[in-house]
C-alpha cells in the first residue's frame, strides 16, 4: 500500500508551508534565504558610497588636532571616522573607502591629519596609524557582518536592541586595539626608534577618547541601519551581496 507521503506528492497537493519558512526578521525580510542565492556585484550606489565614506575619513582629519607629546602624533575625529566607515558598510566597502582616501593622500591630496600628503607620512611617527585605518575599518567591518547576522536570529526586539550596540561595541574596541593602536606603536617604534614601552606609554593617550568615539560610532552605525537597512543589514543577513 503507498503511504500518505507519496500520495500527496503523486496528486500534486502542495504542502503547507513551515512556520519557519514563513519567519520573518525585524525589518520584514525572510529569516532565511536560498543557500543558492547569487552575490550581488556592486552598482552605484555602493559605488557612492565608497566615494562618501572616503570624504567622510578625510575631512574628519582636516578638522583641528589636538597634539599630544612630542612625536606630533595628534588626536582626530579619524578613528571615529574610520570606525564608522567599518560598521555602516561592512569589510569590503570600507576597506574600498579607507583604501581610496589613503591612495588619494598618498598621491598629494593634502587629506592626512595637518594637511599633509604623500607617502613621506609612512615615515613619520603616524606612519602605523595611517595604516591601521585600514585594516581596523576592514577589521571592524568584518565583524559587523557577524554580528548583525547572529543577532538578527535573536528572539525578541529588546534583547536584540540591548545585545546588538554591546557587541558592535566590542568589535570596535578589539579592532582599535589590535590594528589602529597596534600598528601605531608599531610605527612609532619603527620611525621613532622607541622602546615598546615607550612607544606603549606614547599611545596610552588615544584610548580614552578612541572609547568616546567609538561609542558614538556605534549610536551613528546603530541609526544608519534602522533608517537605511539595504546599507547592510538585509545584505548581511540574506547573504546575497558583498557587504
Amino acid at each position: 500500500m503507498a503511504s500518505t507521503e507519496n500520495t500527496s506528492a503523486t496528486t500534486g497537493t502542495p504542502a503547507a508551508p513551515s512556520a519557519r519558512a514563513q519567519a520573518t526578521t525585524e525589518d520584514g525580510t525572510p529569516a532565511t534565504a536560498p543557500a543558492s542565492a547569487p552575490r550581488r556585484r556592486w552598482d552605484a550606489t555602493d559605488l557612492a558610497l565608497v566615494a562618501v565614506f572616503a570624504a567622510l575619513v578625510a575631512g574628519s582629519a582636516l578638522v583641528a588636532a589636538i597634539p599630544v607629546g612630542g612625536l606630533g602624533v595628534p588626536i582626530t575625529l579619524q578613528t571615529l571616522a574610520v570606525i564608522l566607515t567599518g560598521l555602516a558598510l561592512g569589510p569590503a566597502r570600507a576597506f574600498a573607502a579607507v583604501g581610496l582616501y589613503l591612495l588619494l593622500g598618498f598621491a598629494g591630496l593634502p587629506i592626512f591629519s595637518g594637511g599633509r600628503a604623500g607617502l613621506g607620512v609612512l615615515a613619520g611617527p603616524s606612519g602605523g596609524y595611517i595604516i591601521g585605518f585600514l585594516l581596523g575599518a576592514t577589521a571592524v567591518g568584518a565583524l559587523t557582518a557577524v554580528v548583525l547576522r547572529r543577532t538578527s536570529a535573536v528572539a525578541g526586539a529588546g534583547r536584540r536592541g540591548t545585545l546588538r550596540p554591546v557587541l558592535l561595541f566590542c568589535a570596535a574596541m578589539a579592532a582599535s586595539i589590535v590594528f589602529i593602536h597596534g600598528l601605531g606603536i608599531l610605527g612609532m617604534m619603527v620611525n621613532a626608534k622607541l622602546s615598546l614601552t615607550a612607544a606603549f606609554l606614547a599611545d596610552l593617550p588615544f584610548y580614552p577618547g578612541d572609547i568616546i568615539k567609538n561609542v558614538l560610532a556605534v549610536i551613528i552605525a546603530l541609526a544608519l541601519h534602522r533608517a537605511f537597512p539595504d546599507l547592510l543589514l538585509r545584505r548581511v543577513r540574506r547573504g546575497t551581496a558583498r557587504p
